[in-house]
């Protein structure tokens, strides 16, 4: 598969889990499923925006280079006809970084709300962090001691794990990017396969 192919590939992986992100993330500003009370009852790590900004928004732009790619059609430059798409791979590196950067960004604001816990109406009636200071992800029944909103502790988990693994797989797209980028800035669009004015000549 040539280098512009494969970023199309690519480029079609990244669309969805950038759009799914986005949807964790705003589903996050619903607590449990239902709307906030109060924008102080939501977890801290939701307004970071780690999932429409990080891997969302910034997601995208990358994977629209990656699908252009394989269409590019730069005429050449210095009389060497494959230039255009060498520097069309080359600009894509630094669209991976920046997929990078923002999935890295997602990742880190996910991994923090997971090890914290959701923010949640205890006994006292205080919105606190009840498990800041305990593992509660290896102890189920300290579950019980959030009493609204209902079911938030496994909201919480089941969406910043999505946004978590999710980011980790954009970091593993954008990577291959980057060194298929750099093939095809050395090689052109397919390393090895001859020009069509060219096939026939011995």
């Amino acid at each position: 598969m040539c280098t512009g192919g494969f970023a199309k590939c690519l480029g079609i992986s990244l669309i969805p889990l950038a759009v799914l992100c986005i949807l964790c993330n705003i589903l996050l500003f619903f607590p449990g499923g239902v709307p906030a009370d109060d924008s102080t009852h939501i977890t801290d790590e939701v307004f970071y925006l780690g999932g429409i900004i990080g891997s969302g928004f910034l997601m995208i732009f990358p994977a629209l280079v990656f699908l252009g790619l394989k269409n590019n059609d730069c005429c050449g430059c210095c009389g060497n006809e494959s230039c255009g798409k060498r520097f069309a791979m080359f600009t894509s590196i630094i669209f991976a970084a920046v997929g990078i950067l923002g999935a890295g960004y997602s990742v880190i604001v996910s991994s923090v709300a997971i090890n914290q816990g959701p923010k949640c109406a205890t006994a006292s009636h205080n919105w606190t962090y009840p498990f800041s200071n305990g593992n509660y992800l290896s102890n189920h029944s300290s579950w019980d001691s959030c009493e609204s909103p209902d079911g938030i502790v496994s909201w919480h988990l089941t969406l910043f794990s999505l946004l978590l693994v999710t980011g980790i797989v954009q970091v593993a797209l954008c990577a291959m990017q980057t060194i298929n980028g750099l093939i095809g800035t050395i090689c052109g669009d397919c390393c090895g396969v001859r020009a069509p004015h060219q096939q026939g000549v011995l």
